[in-house]
């Protein structure tokens, strides 16, 4: 009877602290601040935070073959950082690489984002664990400016403000961003990374290319 009685004691004990886990961590509510931005509005912002600005890169809308190992690879990145000091930076969208908005939201984290205005021109959900956005116009998606050695607008601002850039996996975009702050003398990291298979087969059907065989994404090579 004893036995009993602790067993559901126990029981009701861990209930009782899983409640109190999932209450007492922070909640996803809509950003707090989304504004069209220049690179140099963006920076001002971030001066007079005064805090760390950790980068994340990756892929968007190509997705992730193991989204679970991604998440798992950031989760390991976020607990190197403090989240009193440090602000989590990403696209400000939610797909790909900004599933890591929540789990950074999760730990304490606040969360902000620099994107192309090319993603509110074509109506592309933000993230919903996403709390300050900045829209930098731009006729591009960012990385380097065609016939160009000079980053876009929107890179340009992910660049300058990051004090530390990490990827996990990532396209052209990554691999232009990553390049730039490298060559800036910024800490750098590349994690390799699968983007989507099927997601990379269909698009390269519907361009009419062979379908591709490397998986990797153009970031793999910045470094």
């Amino acid at each position: 009877m004893k036995h009993s009685r602790l067993r559901q004691c126990l029981a009701l004990c861990l209930v009782t602290l899983s409640i109190m886990s999932a209450d007492a961590a922070p909640s996803c509510k809509p950003p707090s601040t989304v504004r069209e931005a220049t690179p140099e509005e963006v920076r001002a912002f971030f001066k007079t935070k005064g805090m760390k600005v950790l980068t994340l890169l990756g892929y968007s809308g190509a997705g992730y073959e193991d989204e679970a190992a991604m998440l798992e690879q950031a989760n390991g990145i976020l607990a190197k950082f403090d989240p009193k000091t440090t602000i989590v930076n990403i696209g400000a969208t939610a797909e790909g690489i900004g599933a890591v908005y929540k789990l950074a939201k999760e730990k304490g984290f606040v969360n902000s984002g620099i994107v192309s205005t090319q993603a509110r021109e074509n109506k592309v959900p933000l993230s919903p664990c996403v709390d300050i956005v900045f829209f930098v116009k731009d006729a591009t998606w960012g990385g380097v400016l065609p016939g160009t050695d000079k980053l876009s607008p929107t890179s340009t601002a992910m660049v300058e403000n990051s004090d530390v850039m990490i990827a996990i996996g990532g396209g052209e975009v990554a691999r232009d961003e990553l390049t730039a702050a490298k060559r800036s003398g910024k800490r750098v990291e590349f994690i390799a990374a699968d983007m989507n298979h099927q997601a990379a087969r269909e698009k390269a059907q519907k361009k009419g290319r062979p379908p591709p065989t490397d998986f990797g994404g153009a970031a793999a090579g910045a470094l």
